[in-house]
């Protein structure tokens, strides 16, 4: 087995998606950590891919390749992934990672398996599906196995190594698309969604007021999130909303407030380690995903668990 893992990073800092991937891939073996970007975010990104045990670095790098969209990355790692015999690559089931992975699907004309929660040393995917409600075991039967990982899937296990980055300047034929202006996200004090390892969410119950939830999440260091009900209200930002047409999660620990559980979303919150849910209807769908429960107005029992919290942290 070859394994090869695509590094998500920002200008050569990697992200925590990419520590559960190299963790993942070690279980088949060799391991080749492979990050595309512009000249020295090769050499920054070394030291914390190899604390996660890759055997081998190589740094696709071009100062152009960041101003062309994914298609240029996709075309230059699809190239040394055929050049390498590459048998398996992980990618993180971001939206980025998903069009590079579909791109590279096409190039090397080889199947794909999408949003899996694990993966086995034989590269056997685990997907949850149809909203949670079912789990299926899948392999790829043609070319490279390309599978997306949904973040949060595994807990990402440090292993030192030690290896060189190989750079490699790829023969790129640029897109007849170019990036103008990047405008970087704008970002507050809590953690990013889809990789946080709390995330309270709020929904239709909250009136539009989402005080009680923040209070919770910044005391426990979470994201927040919100329902579809909630974000379409204009109650709080789309780039929130969890659920099948927003953002997969998988947190340890995800606490739904007024959020009556639509089979929508379920699909993006129900692979959590641990489901709390607070809902006024003792009938409401999230109880049936839940490991506990809360028959209540969220406007009461938040604070009070918001202050017991501080409290016991206190």
């Amino acid at each position: 087995m070859s394994t090869f893992v695509f590094i998500d990073h920002i200008d050569g800092v990697i992200t925590k998606t990419a520590g559960e991937l190299l963790t993942i891939a070690r279980r088949a073996g060799e391991v080749t950590a492979v990050i595309v970007g512009i000249p020295g975010d090769g050499a920054k990104a070394a030291a914390a891919i190899n604390s996660f045990g890759a055997n081998k670095i190589i740094a696709i790098e071009d100062s152009t390749i960041n101003d062309h969209p994914s298609a240029l990355a996709a075309q230059a790692l699809a190239d040394l992934l055929l050049e390498k015999g590459a048998t398996t690559l992980l990618i993180p089931s971001t939206a980025r990672g998903k069009e590079i992975a579909a791109r590279v699907a096409v190039r090397t004309n080889s199947g794909i398996i999408t949003d899996a929660v694990d993966v086995t040393a034989d590269s056997t995917a685990t997907q949850s599906i149809f909203g949670g409600s079912a789990v299926v075991h899948s392999k790829v039967s043609k070319g490279i196995a390309i599978i997306t990982v949904r973040p949060n899937s595994v807990e990402p296990e440090s292993q030192p190594s030690t290896c060189e980055v190989e750079v490699i300047s790829p023969k790129l034929n640029p897109t007849k698309v170019v990036i103008s202006n990047r405008e970087p996200a704008k970002k507050g004090g809590r953690p990013e969604l889809t990789e946080a390892a709390i995330v309270v969410s709020g929904g239709r119950g909250t009136n539009g007021d989402f005080a009680p939830v923040e209070a919770l999440a910044d005391l426990l260091g979470a994201a927040v999130g919100a329902s579809r009900a909630a974000t379409d209200a204009g109650w709080y930002p789309h780039s929130h909303q969890v659920g099948q047409t927003g953002k997969t999660v998988s947190p340890s620990l995800y606490i739904a407030c007024g959020i009556s559980g639509a089979i929508q979303h379920r699909a993006g919150m129900q692979t959590s380690k641990v489901i709390v849910a607070i809902n006024k209807d003792p009938e409401a769908p999230i109880f049936e995903v839940t490991d506990f429960g809360v028959v209540g107005d969220l406007f009461a029992v938040l604070p009070q668990a918001t202050s017991a919290i501080a409290a016991r942290k206190g």
